[in-house]
């Protein structure tokens, strides 16, 4: 017998349904995975698992974080290259990423993973793309099953190191015809394509800096003969360009656009740089982009035209990036901070509240492929986010408080709910020990940063 849950009385309720309807005082019916009834009038099921009274508390659609390389917690604010930009910040980090362990890959997701949760976000890409010291993308899934957070995993891969001209040291990078088979073997083993899945794996050679043409038309052609979508950085900042210029002749989109990159199977992180040309590209082929403002800030790279992605049909998605360019995860800020960045390059008004929540929800939902996430109404996976409205954040702006939501200093969720779970209860963590978790992290941050300076 399925597990039901039902949710009522909530003051507002966004849905992201087709009509984008905000209901008052509306109630939830879940059963399993799924919701099955939303409306004002629901009466609480006569038999019921479970019933939490959502007086007081907006619920939207669970955020989808679509761009992420989780590792990178720990490494925050590394002194060496809090003031890099991105060539010299990753040059001074893959020395220390070297040193990564299965342990480390899994608890760090882990951490990542609670950061998100707790931030009203439900489901995650996470792009993994060196594997030292024996990790693989299942120490990952390992950790987001035990925290129970939905995960499409980017199995991510480095092939051309510094003495081929590319950016990484050589001891970081992989054999093309390993990082194939090893994408097969991810594949048959974990890859979910059912509806409402938990588990998707997303083929994500690194970057044009890292990888060769032919690795990057050899994972295109295996992700589409294994139904499986494409993931990579493009257009990052104007070395990234350069870089393509120089060594292809191309500009990024047209270099994505000859290994057969584009369409809406591929998502594309950053594209800061991402030219005209380039965006009627990506608009004609309704190719993806997981915008990461906080982490293109951080490291110098601009900010990307993503109103005039939306206005050509490019699919646009929200990403916290690596918490070593970010040095946040929290979903919620970042959608604000995409919300206000492009006012500052286009003008007030040029993005809504509402249009940055959107991105955040089904914008996700079509750039990760899905539709069966990203808004709530029956048949829909049972991913919530609820915040308490009495929060501080709040205060002064109920009349509105889906606008307050992007406006205001971003509240931790009172509830998350994934796949019809309970993860987040009351503003804590509910699947694991969250002081447990963080001792360890920091204990293994600290133990990368000490075999440095040994």
């Amino acid at each position: 017998m399925s597990r039901s849950l039902f949710l009522k009385n909530a003051d507002m309720v966004m849905t992201m349904d087709t009509d984008r309807r905000e209901l008052r005082g509306a109630s939830i019916h879940i059963v399993g995975d799924q919701i099955v009834a939303i409306g004002a009038d629901l009466a609480t099921p006569a038999t019921v698992d479970e019933v939490i009274d959502l007086a007081g508390h907006l619920v939207c659609p669970g955020l989808i974080n679509t761009h992420h390389h989780m590792f990178q917690s720990l490494t925050r604010a590394v002194p060496a290259a809090q003031d890099a930009s991105l060539f010299g910040w990753l040059r001074t980090l893959y020395p220390i990423w070297s040193r990564l362990t299965p342990e480390m890959v899994r608890i760090s997701t882990q951490t990542a993973m609670a950061e998100l949760l707790l931030s009203g976000c439900t489901t995650s890409s996470d792009h993994l793309y060196l594997f030292p010291n024996g990790s693989r993308l299942d120490d990952s899934i390992e950790g987001a099953r035990e925290i129970g957070m939905r995960f499409h995993a980017a199995r991510g891969s480095m092939s051309i190191g510094e003495s081929q001209g590319g950016l990484p040291p050589d001891s970081l990078v992989e054999r093309e015809a390993d990082i194939l088979r090893d994408s097969e073997r991810l594949i048959d083993a974990f890859h979910d394509p059912r509806p409402r899945s938990m588990l998707r794996v997303v083929l994500a050679p690194c970057s044009p800096f890292s990888v060769s043409r032919e690795l990057m038309r050899d994972c295109a052609v295996l992700a589409r003969r294994r139904g499986v979508s494409l993931h990579t950085h493009l257009a990052e900042n104007t070395d990234d360009v350069a870089y393509s210029l120089e060594r292809f002749n191309r500009t990024p989109a047209r270099y994505a656009e000859d290994l057969g990159w584009l369409g809406p199977d591929v998502w594309h992180a950053h594209c800061v740089q991402l030219d005209a040309e380039g965006v009627a590209l990506f608009g004609r082929t309704r190719s993806g982009v997981a915008h990461c403002p906080c982490s293109n800030m951080r490291l110098g790279s601009g900010i990307a035209p993503i109103t005039q992605m939306l206005r050509a049909g490019v699919s646009v998605g929200v990403g916290v990036d690596g918490s070593a360019s970010n040095d946040s995860g929290n979903l919620l800020a970042e959608l604000r901070q995409a919300m206000l960045l492009q006012r500052v390059r286009s003008g007030p008004g040029t993005l809504t509240a509402r249009q940055a929540l959107e991105m955040g929800t089904l914008g996700g939902a079509k750039v990760l492929g899905r539709d069966d996430i990203g808004g709530l109404a029956p048949g829909m996976a049972a991913d919530l986010a609820v915040f308490d409205l009495s929060d501080l954040a709040f205060a002064g702006a109920l009349h509105d408080p889906v606008a307050a939501l992007m406006f205001c200093g971003p509240p931790r969720g009172a509830y998350t709910i994934v796949n019809g779970e309970v993860v987040v209860r009351e503003g804590r963590l509910a699947t694991m020990d969250l002081r447990t978790l963080v001792d360890r992290h920091n204990m293994l941050a600290g133990r990368l940063l000490n075999d440095q300076n040994a």
